[in-house]
């Protein structure tokens, strides 16, 4: 289903999102992350370390954020 703009339902915003499920998603985030520099690294695949460690970080500042209640999307709007 495609939206016009400004027609998006607000309980499909991320500003409604749960801490809950944005935790686990960090979480999820970070392990995945984590697999993916170790699989790199004994593959020797730099783009996987690569994306690994990225992922790494923005869920460690997902993780950050929640903990902090540091609401980015409202610094946005």
């Amino acid at each position: 289903m495609r939206y016009q703009e400004g027609e998006i339902p607000p309980e499909l915003l991320a500003a409604n999102s749960s801490n809950e499920m944005l935790l686990f998603t960090a979480i999820m985030g970070f392990v995945i992350g984590i697999l993916f520099v170790y699989l790199g690294r004994t593959g020797k695949q730099l783009w996987m370390w690569t994306w690994g460690a990225g992922l790494v970080l923005c869920s460690l500042y997902l993780w950050f954020a929640i903990k902090n209640d540091i609401r980015v999307v409202d610094y946005l709007s």
